[in-house]
């Protein structure tokens, strides 16, 4: 009798098909051969650049030496990739994959099913990724401090001693020690972790290791030195979510292509399509941020043109343009025939082609920015010898003296801030065409608050009052105060989070979305205590004070990160506290009107002991800061800084005033409210309230007739 393995046919061995290993007809991803290539692309691209522009060549003196000159950027090249891969496993892991295989249940809720291979996979992927991320950030560090000394790396006590004073005192050292640790950490969480939220923190501590990179590029530029680390950092961001998630998907796919399409187990389309919208989302924020950035360091087309700086950038930007044509060929034409069955087959192996291509072509380009990271941009990275005291403590020269209509015409634009205004007001009207398609309605009154909040946000970041409140103590407080007090208003008004329940899908295949991470964090522990009435009152009134009187504030204004972490606190410490008092978004727990006035009249209160304790002190805040720009003009520092306390007392009494009588009127409507549904229930039950209430008075009624008349019975006896 035949065995079973007999009676089978033999199966083809699995060959390269355009890159696509096939079997049996069937798709079976990428080869590993193919997936090797789009390393061997990034080592091309890397040499390629770097002999074309000549960042590898010795130096006349400190030369370090061919193994510092080549080994340097190999190292950040495959630091580069392995962060990228870091945080594209991860947000595979954490957004775009089922945790568990099989059906959904109570067990695979509580994390006891057995994880879904593509999960398991991604997570593997991230962690060998991890591994060498941290093994090459040690790698850039040294051999960093090797080029910028200009000696060979040795092991003598000498070379020890100097790299420890490099990494402990020295910027670009902090910084690639810092990249060490944060690296080190996310890779033994990725070895340990398992929850999705735990995850989501460890994606976003890896989010935050790009920000060291950021502050160590060129971000020195003399036009526009914020400018070009916050474009950067965008940048950095957007390619590390899109080539990450290139790399990933290109890994996975053996897993995602030996599924039969059209069953349960496929999850093929959902995954393409979930990390098409991303990489949409990711090609724009890297080609916008890339244009921004180019700008800022060439000026002109003769640099663009003429220099290997410039044409090493029109060589990314080509690439990019490439890769964004693919990436919409997967979105409107590949995608939508996954789920066909006639086609299906012929689509997967088009589909996997496609990343085929995206990879090579991705890996080249990641060889050329790490050549053009090593290469001189045209533009002056370092201070002028003359340079005057106020560009040497904030990167800028002084603006022209403060006048009425330059409260409307000085700007410099915050691209971070530009960037999260863009993209709300494009997820909020895509949000409201959603809605109303589906026939729901949405109130315009809503979205007008939300535009205007936006522009005001615009303008506090991005205009005179962030132009001059870096030089003026009174001009910042009007930034503070339009911060904390004046966007959140309108912005609470736009209830963008009540919109976004509404708007965005809800998943049923156990991943988590948009939609299921915003209610995990609305019902978050963590959310409870920020959204508590007390605490955002407490935060909303002594972190004022814990900043403006500590070394918090000094550091705001001398350092970019510190001024950026600035607004991000201020802003969302004004729009948890004007949510709890006026707002319409889901909240864990909200206050009764009558505290939630309380609770306003106790901040202004406060705030008018801030003003006044301001206006009346005569010791300068941040001394170090205010009392060496140089300013010639305007009142002196310390004038100008008890001017400054009269606008925190002034800006911060009357939206505090509007808040309180919004509260009232929706106290009074609320109260209104409660009538109508107490007429409506009487309504209904034919004032069966009324009835028993006036049956209860009856029967007292009744009861103390009987007992006076049995007390005048007895008092007759």
């Amino acid at each position: 009798m035949p065995s079973a393995a007999k009676s089978r046919p033999a199966a083809p061995q699995p060959g390269p098909v355009g890159g696509v290993s096939a079997r049996g007809g069937g798709v079976l991803g990428i080869s590993r051969a193919w997936q090797l290539a789009g390393l061997a692309a990034l080592f091309l691209g890397l040499v390629a650049a770097l002999l074309f522009s000549g960042a590898a060549a010795a130096r006349e003196v400190s030369d370090p030496g061919a193994l510092v000159r080549w080994g340097l950027p190999v190292s950040k090249a495959i630091h580069n990739v392995a962060l990228a891969t870091v945080i594209g496993g991860l947000i595979f892991a954490v957004g775009i994959l089922p945790r568990s295989a099989g059906p959904r249940s109570r067990n695979q809720q509580r994390g006891d099913a057995p994880e879904h291979p593509a999960f398991a996979r991604s997570l593997a992927i991230a962690a060998a990724a991890g591994a060498a991320w941290t093994l090459s950030a040690v790698a850039v560090l040294v051999l960093t401090y090797s080029d910028v000394a200009g000696q060979a790396v040795g092991g003598d006590a000498e070379f020890t001693r100097a790299l420890v004073y490099f990494m402990t005192d020295i910027d670009t050292g902090r910084a690639w020690l810092t990249v060490t640790i944060i690296a080190a950490v996310v890779t033994t969480a990725l070895f340990g972790v398992r929850s999705l939220g735990g995850l989501a923190l460890t994606l976003i501590l890896a989010l935050v290791g790009l920000v060291p990179a950021a502050l160590i590029g060129h971000s020195s530029s003399s036009s526009d030195h914020e400018g070009a680390i916050n474009s950067l950092g965008l940048h950095l961001v957007g390619v590390s979510a899109w080539v990450g998630g290139i790399i990933v998907l290109a890994l996975l796919s053996g897993i995602l292509a030996g599924s039969r399409p059209g069953t349960a187990a496929d999850i093929t389309e959902p995954t393409l399509r979930r990390f098409s919208s991303l990489a949409g989302f990711a090609f724009v924020l890297v080609f916008a941020s890339g244009v921004v950035n180019a700008s800022i360091r060439i000026t002109n087309w003769g640099d663009l043109l003429g220099s290997p700086y410039g044409q090493l950038i029109l060589a990314k930007s080509a690439a990019a343009l490439v890769l964004g044509g693919i990436g919409l060929m997967h979105r409107q034409w590949v995608i939508p025939q996954l789920g066909g069955k006639g086609s299906a087959m012929s689509s997967r192996r088009v589909l996997w082609q496609l990343v085929l291509v995206e990879l090579l072509v991705m890996g080249a380009t990641s060889g050329v920015a790490v050549a053009l990271s090593r290469s001189a941009p045209p533009q002056p990275t370092t201070f002028a010898p003359d340079a005057s005291p106020a560009f040497i403590i904030t990167g800028y020269e002084l603006p022209p003296e403060l006048t009425p209509e330059r409260w409307l015409t000085e700007w410099r634009f915050d691209w971070l801030w530009v960037a999260v205004v863009l993209f709300g007001l494009v997820a909020y009207i895509l949000g409201v065409a959603k809605v109303v398609r589906r026939g729901d309605k949405w109130q315009w009154f809503r979205a007008v608050n939300w535009v205007i909040g936006l522009l005001v946000l615009t303008y506090i970041t991005s205009g005179p009052p962030s132009v001059y409140g870096r030089i003026l103590f009174s001009a910042h407080m009007v930034d503070h105060m339009a911060l904390t007090m004046v966007a959140p208003i309108f912005l609470v008004l736009g209830a963008p989070v009540t919109l976004a329940l509404r708007a965005l899908p809800a998943r049923g295949d156990g991943t988590r979305g948009a939609r299921e991470w915003l209610l995990v964090f609305i019902h978050s522990k963590f959310s409870q205590l920020v959204t508590h009435p007390l605490f955002a009152a407490a935060n909303f009134a002594g972190s004022i004070v814990l900043f403006y009187y500590s070394d918090a504030f000094g550091f705001a204004m001398r350092e970019h990160v510190g001024h950026e972490i600035m607004i991000v606190h201020f802003s969302l410490t004004g729009y948890i506290f004007i949510l709890s008092m006026i707002g319409t978004d889901p909240l864990p727990r909200r206050a009764a009107y009558p505290m939630r006035l309380l609770l306003l009249l106790a901040t202004m209160g406060f705030h008018a002991f801030f003003g006044v304790a301001i206006m009346g002190g005569t010791s300068l805040l941040a001394a170090d800061y205010f009392g060496n720009l140089g300013r010639a003009w305007g009142p002196s520092a310390l004038l100008d800084q008890q001017m400054g306390g009269a606008v925190a007392w002034g800006i911060g009494e009357v939206p505090t005033l509007l808040v309180a009588i919004g509260v009232a009127i929706m106290w009074s409507r609320s109260d209104a409210r409660e009538s109508k549904r107490t007429d409506r229930a009487a309504d209904r039950n034919n004032d069966a309230d009324l009835t028993a209430y006036n049956d209860m008075f009856a029967k007292l009624a009744e009861r103390d007739a009987r007992l006076a008349e049995r007390n005048s019975k007895l008092e007759g006896r």
